[in-house]
């Protein structure tokens, strides 16, 4: 199973919140994949939260662990279709298009989406 992590379950494993956390770690060394929009949305986070040099960290740290989706112009149109409905976006457009399970904790996505999207639930 391919597995695509969106920022809520990249976050909550940077805060050592379980079972988000847990879920998180166990699937690092599958190396799943994650859209740049999404880690950009991470490293906004940190250096709001912490600091630029944290966030940079963080993302350098990322970048070796996961596979990085860079969205094309299909892509954003998708997502942006998709956020138009639903209020989600890259997260979701990336895991159709790779044909994985996103996993996230986002109640946007888990609550209000479509429950025709693979998700792994990680609350």
């Amino acid at each position: 199973m391919i597995v695509c992590l969106d920022s809520w379950a990249v976050l909550r494993w940077l805060e050592g919140v379980n079972p988000a956390a847990a879920r998180v770690q166990k699937a690092l060394p599958s190396r799943p994949v994650m859209s740049w929009i999404n880690l950009g949305e991470v490293f906004y986070v940190m250096y709001r939260a912490a600091s630029e040099a944290d966030a940079t960290a963080v993302t350098r740290d990322l970048r070796h662990r996961l596979e990085m989706d860079i969205p094309d112009e299909r892509r954003i149109l998708e997502a942006a279709s998709i956020r138009a409905r639903h209020a989600v976006a890259f997260a979701v457009a990336t895991a159709v298009a790779r044909g994985a399970s996103l996993m996230t904790g986002d109640p946007e996505i888990l609550d209000r989406g479509d429950p025709s999207w693979p998700t792994i639930d990680v609350r």
